[in-house]
């Protein structure tokens, strides 16, 4: 149990530096090549980001407590809800702001989305081979 904490932890962590690594990326790039709201889109992408990884590391931790039969499911419900939650984050953005400033917005939401997706990928697998 104190090893799922741990594991729990560590994925937080370095779901919350990568986060911050992106926003001070994206924050730097567009000092140089100032775009409309782009500093909505990194604060949008940047909150969606560390609320989903908290959330998908302390769901795993109940999962993981479970048992080793209930991740799979677990893995494929974080990968579907995830997608609709993007979605939806997405058409709400587009509703409050309009479709003027979606370029910027869904090329800097995909950015997150997918260094994250890679992260949840590459943590879990790891896991799950060692264990």
């Amino acid at each position: 149990m104190a090893d799922i904490d741990k594991l729990t932890k560590r994925f937080i962590t370095q779901s919350v530096i990568i986060t911050a690594v992106l926003w001070i990326i994206g924050f730097v790039v567009t000092q140089f090549v100032p775009a409309a709201d782009s500093q909505l889109a990194l604060l949008v992408s940047a909150v969606f980001s560390l609320v989903f990884a908290v959330a998908d590391g302390l769901l795993w931790r109940f999962a993981a407590k479970k048992g080793a039969e209930a991740l799979t499911t677990f893995y494929t419900a974080v990968s579907g809800f995830r997608l609709l939650l993007a979605l939806a984050t997405m058409f709400v953005y587009y509703l409050s702001v309009g479709s003027d400033s979606m370029l910027v917005f869904f090329l800097v939401f995909m950015v997150f989305y997918f260094v994250h997706l890679a992260h949840h990928t590459l943590f879990f697998s790891r896991v799950s081979n060692r264990s």
